[in-house]
């Protein structure tokens, strides 16, 4: 199979596109051909050496990508805990490694069953940031109607989701973004004001609140931007916090925490997708809302597989509005 890999750590150009043996399918697992995959920053971290990754050089990237079952342990039959699955059905999936390649071998409890009127390239661009903005919104911080919520990078893969849900549920949106393309898109989105980033962000965001009092909870996956995020939190708020795109966050005192009786809570979606019941009822919903055209899916560029350094030098430009994929 042809696949996306890197030997050692570094830039985009240590990506390589070449023949790789094709996976050796494990019991319980399918092997899925490919038609679409998600590019995220965890990819870019990994490639970089700062975040976990799986296996040994070559390294392939990606954990989300949606395709057909070409070969499963046993077509039309499995274990009593096991789905049935069978070659030739649709599926994606947002948390198994490897998928940076024409063939990924998934486990089948993390297989997604996908709909016929949802296309491999909705999913490729919905599940692993959709996934992530549903737990933050229901887990997380559960939004409840008319609190006001920050959400920084809006513009982004997960901002502009978690912007929408947020407002399918009641609350009321302050989105943070890096330039005018980008508020134009947050505002489509359906955000109710938008601030840019620049040195008096935290004061134009409690401005945007009662009394400046600060937001009912604030989404934060700078990082550098904690204790900032905490600033324009109101008393008995909540902060967020789920990536640190921006650089690692400041050290946060116990003590401020409790003189201002604030929350602070991490989230990761791995935490969350523990059962296939989770993958596919938390899924569900989510094509529920992308059917009903309550939830827009903005892919901002797709790129093909060979292409993958060039799509990996997008994504850190931070050009992109949406989600950037992969084509095998």
């Amino acid at each position: 199979m042809k696949a996306l890999c890197f030997e050692e750590f570094g830039g985009p150009e240590v990506l390589e596109y070449r023949d790789l043996p094709d996976p050796i399918l494990a019991p319980g697992h399918a092997l899925v051909r490919l038609s679409a995959i998600g590019l995220n920053f965890a990819d870019i971290y990994r490639r970089r050496g700062n975040y976990h990754l799986a296996g040994a050089p070559p390294y392939i990237l990606g954990y989300e990508g949606a395709g057909v079952v070409e070969v499963c342990h046993a077509e039309g039959a499995t274990p009593d805990d096991l789905p049935v699955v069978k070659v030739g059905q649709r599926f994606a999936f947002a948390d198994s490694p490897h998928a940076n390649a024409e063939l990924a071998m998934v486990p089948l409890e993390k297989l997604i069953p996908l709909p016929e009127d949802i296309s491999f390239e909705t999913a490729a661009a919905l599940l692993l940031q959709g996934l992530t903005a549903h737990y933050l919104t229901r887990d997380s911080h559960r939004i409840a109607p008319n609190e006001k919520a920050v959400v920084h990078a809006a513009a982004g893969g997960v901002g502009l989701l978690l912007v929408q849900i947020i407002k399918l549920l009641g609350g009321k949106v302050i989105a943070l973004t890096s330039s005018e393309a980008k508020r134009a898109a947050a505002l489509e989105a359906g955000a109710d004001a938008v601030v840019l980033y620049g040195d008096d962000w935290p004061d134009a965001v409690l401005n945007l609140t009662k009394d400046r009092r600060g937001a009912d909870v604030v989404y934060d996956s700078v990082g550098a931007t904690l204790d900032a995020s905490l600033r324009v939190t109101r008393k008995g708020g909540q902060v967020v916090f789920y990536g640190m795109a921006g650089g690692d966050p400041a050290l946060v005192d116990p003590r401020r925490l409790m003189d201002e009786s604030k929350t602070l809570t991490g989230g990761d979606l791995w935490n969350v997708l523990t059962s296939r019941e989770e993958r596919i009822g938390r899924a569900a919903e989510l094509f529920e809302w992308v059917r009903s055209g309550k939830l827009n899916v903005r892919i901002s560029k797709a790129f093909p597989l060979r292409e993958g350094a060039k799509a990996h030098a997008y994504l850190e430009s931070r050009q992109s509005i949406g989600k950037v994929l992969l084509i095998p």
